[in-house]
């Protein structure tokens, strides 16, 4: 393993860049088009921490088919300002990349695709910095809705708030049977703020979104195929959801790109029918419940391991 001072990088077509904007891993894959490595050779620059998200673009008969691989093992792929960021850099890279032809979002880390925003980072933040992540988080999920290319979300394991918002954006959901999701952020006194309030109800109906975002019920992925949150849930092992998204991206690749393009240019103007208004709504009540002690209150009992009191405050 060579060591390099971090520096600007004109690297080959055939392995996968990871980690920080200017600290990257790199492994044996395929990487977005902005680089390029020599096969001959592998890099890794020193890092305390595993990357928090990896980008690979598949070879072969899989051509086209970009994975973004979330990984923070210790806490559950919670969504950090450090990740979002990443995703937000990737994002931007991917819309423009004329080689991509669908999008898989998945874990790297067994039992967790996602669970949610990461509350031990959130409960040192000022006050006046959270309404600007919250709008971080929304604005990612926006950019995943938006790409040109169709999206596939990979859920296994737990899959809460934020991350349960993200697949959502994608237009296609595919989960593990034993999957555990739900919006579940009125248990900390705030509601789902990056589209969950939008999106849920558009794919299962006004009722039933409100009876799972009021009383935070958590759901496995039988009974989010039953309602319509996935496409379908399957069985097998930790992967199992990651083969389905695969089997589907395969059968999209063959179909005529600017066909599926203009395909999800139509259907997602007839499903976002004043979006613009209905975020500016969504912005506008977060910052209402940022201030409120009962938001205050619910990120105290989450690190206390405490049930919490709220007041309604």
């Amino acid at each position: 393993m060579i060591f390099l001072k971090c520096c600007p990088l004109r690297l080959g077509s055939r392995y996968l860049i990871t980690g920080e904007p200017d600290c990257r891993m790199l492994t044996r894959g395929i990487v977005s088009n902005r680089y390029g490595i020599s096969p001959l050779i592998s890099l890794r620059f020193s890092s305390n921490e595993p990357p928090c998200l990896t980008v690979e673009k598949l070879e072969g008969g899989d051509k086209g088919i970009v994975v973004f691989r979330i990984n923070r093992p210790k806490t559950k792929n919670a969504i950090s300002k450090e990740l979002i960021a990443r995703l937000h850099q990737e994002a931007d890279v991917l819309a423009s990349d004329v080689d991509a032809r669908v999008l898989i979002l998945k874990s790297d880390v067994p039992g967790a695709f996602c669970s949610g925003a990461d509350l031990k980072e959130r409960k040192t933040m000022p006050q006046s910095e959270v309404g600007g992540l919250v709008k971080k988080l929304r604005g990612f999920a926006d950019k995943i809705a938006l790409l040109p290319i169709p999206s596939i979300a990979a859920l296994d394991g737990v899959a809460f708030g934020g991350g349960l918002e993200f697949a959502l954006a994608c237009d296609i959901r595919v989960a593990a049977a034993n999957t555990k999701m739900g919006l579940t952020e009125t248990r900390l006194a705030i509601f789902p703020g990056a589209g969950g309030c939008q999106r849920l109800p558009r794919l299962i109906g006004g009722s039933k979104a409100k009876e799972l975002i009021f009383t935070a019920r958590i759901f496995d992925g039988k009974e989010a195929e039953r309602l319509g949150v996935v496409n379908s849930s399957v069985e097998g092992g930790p992967d199992a959801a990651y083969h389905k998204a695969l089997e589907l991206a395969r059968e999209i690749i063959p179909r005529g790109p600017i066909g599926v393009r203009l395909a999800k240019v139509v259907i997602d103007t007839a499903l976002r029918a004043d979006s613009e208004v209905t975020n500016r709504v969504e912005e506008q009540a977060y910052d209402r419940i940022i201030v409120t002690k009962d938001r205050v209150e619910g990120l105290a009992a989450f690190n206390e391991k405490r049930p919490p009191i709220y007041k309604g405050e």
